[in-house]
């Protein structure tokens, strides 16, 4: 007749084996996880912004709200139409 409970004793654990230790994580993602994946996917946003940033440099609202407040880039992107080019 087995018994209701588990043996009286432990199984044996050997000390050079792996110490498994488990982590806390969300749906199979832990800290390190976010992290790694975090970090890579703000060098991409950064560089998206960047991009757009720049690729937008010459819409006038782009141009005078942001461009010209660069520190270094400012100057290149300041636009003064000539009086014999104006219309009016």
């Amino acid at each position: 007749m087995p018994l209701p409970f588990g043996p009286a004793y432990r199984s044996y654990k050997s000390p050079f084996g792996p110490q498994y230790k488990p982590r806390p994580h969300i749906m199979g993602w832990d800290a390190v996880a976010f992290k790694r994946y975090g970090v890579m996917a703000a060098g991409y946003g950064a560089v998206a912004g960047i991009f757009a940033l720049f690729f937008f440099a010459e819409v006038p609202r782009v141009r005078d709200d942001i461009m010209v407040k660069v520190p270094v880039l400012g100057d290149y992107f300041v636009k003064e139409i000539p009086p014999e080019d104006n219309p009016f």
